[in-house]
């Protein structure tokens, strides 16, 4: 199949082919340069980052579970100066597009993320994350359709930028937070963040998590993705990306029959590091198999009784 009939249409945003990697998952690409062509990705989405530099949460950060992993970075970076100085110009250089992860803690920081954002070059688009359960106030955009559509509105007051809302799955009704990002302007969704979860140590009595509560990602999450992008999908006319436990090319090709359009590679990173290459290279075959031309042709096509 071609490189065209792999390429997907994001609203005001065109990438190669429907395979990005997911922020947090994939630090900031060096660390996976030796290991693949990073240029063949549909898109690098690299750590979230903050207006100031955070240091993240106390150890220990991380814990593999059943079927998955839990974490509580706390968005460590250097914060957007440094990112912007440091770690975009060679990110540009890998010839994938950019996308970049940024979170606000108030409504008035969206004016100076724009200012820096639209005066820099090789940047795609924006993924404003307001659904990270591990930092304070990180969710509360994120849960809120009033707080959500006017911080994406404010957003997008200023930013020049296609601009993409990154949903968490810890709501009671997540169509009805995308159909406020979508009120405020979000030219795309993403969805899912992490479910909020716990991890035990019995015998000391304590949380294996410095932070306590964490984020819980991987494989076992898929049927929770599915289900949010399938009721998006249903409520909103902009594009969805999907996220959540996609380690192969048969997980994708069902987010895309469940109302996807494309998909982001998170935890399977950390055991697999090329599940993204693998998927891509797998992904014409079964688009071959399901008799269609391109991954668009997929999109939205499950059927409910």
């Amino acid at each position: 199949m071609s490189k065209k009939k792999l390429s997907v249409k994001l609203g005001p945003l065109t990438l190669p082919n429907p395979i990005l990697t997911a922020s947090g998952t994939f630090g900031y690409a060096k660390e996976i340069a030796g290991l693949y062509d990073l240029s063949r990705l549909g898109g690098i989405i690299p750590k979230t980052i903050t207006l100031a530099p955070r240091p993240g949460n106390k150890p220990p950060r991380t814990v593999e579970v059943t079927a998955g992993l839990l974490n509580a970075i706390g968005l460590d970076n250097d914060g957007a100066d440094e990112f912007l100085a440091k770690k975009l110009p060679w990110l540009r250089g890998t010839g994938a597009p950019i996308i970049v992860s940024f979170a606000a803690k108030k409504i008035d920081e969206c004016a100076l993320f724009a200012e820096k954002f639209n005066a820099a070059d090789g940047i795609a688009a924006l993924e404003l994350n307001i659904s990270c359960p591990n930092v304070s106030g990180g969710v509360d955009f994120g849960t809120d359709p009033a707080l959500c559509e006017k911080i994406v509105s404010e957003m997008k007051k200023y930013c020049r930028l296609p601009l993409c809302v990154k949903l968490s799955p810890n709501v009671t009704a997540i169509a009805e937070i995308a159909k406020a990002a979508e009120a405020g302007g979000a030219d795309i969704i993403s969805a899912i963040n992490t479910l909020y979860g716990l991890a035990v140590d019995w015998r000391r009595r304590i949380p294996r998590i410095g932070n306590g509560y964490a984020g819980y990602s991987g494989p076992a999450v898929k049927p929770v993705a599915l289900r949010c992008v399938s009721q998006i999908y249903r409520a909103v006319k902009i594009p969805v990306i999907g996220i959540g436990g996609i380690e192969c090319a048969e997980d994708v090709m069902e987010f895309l029959v469940a109302g996807a359009s494309a998909v982001e590679v998170g935890t399977a990173n950390f055991y697999r590091p090329d599940a993204p290459i693998r998927i891509l290279d797998e992904l014409p075959r079964l688009l071959d198999e399901a008799g269609v031309s391109s991954a668009a042709d997929l999109v939205g096509t499950l059927k409910f009784s």
